[in-house]
């Protein structure tokens, strides 16, 4: 990425890609965000999990892949 020098602030603000942000645009990032969030799911519940040996926590994680198939075959 290239770096610019302006010689006012005035040039800077005219080299601005947006000119501010609107209540449209809000609205728009925070309906992709919840689009984005509804289509992935996380792999696993959140949290921190204690096991016993790694056979129980390889088990745990076949629950958690077999739920997450289950949820995606819609």
């Amino acid at each position: 990425m290239p770096v610019y020098k302006f010689r006012t602030f005035e040039e800077a603000r005219q080299a601005l890609w947006h000119d501010g942000l609107d209540q449209r645009y809000l609205e728009r990032l925070a309906k992709l965000w919840a689009f984005s969030a509804r289509l992935k799911q996380p792999a696993f519940p959140p949290g921190v999990y204690k096991y016993r040996d790694i056979a129980d926590a390889a088990r745990a994680r076949d629950r958690w892949a077999g739920q997450e198939s289950q949820a995606s075959d819609f």
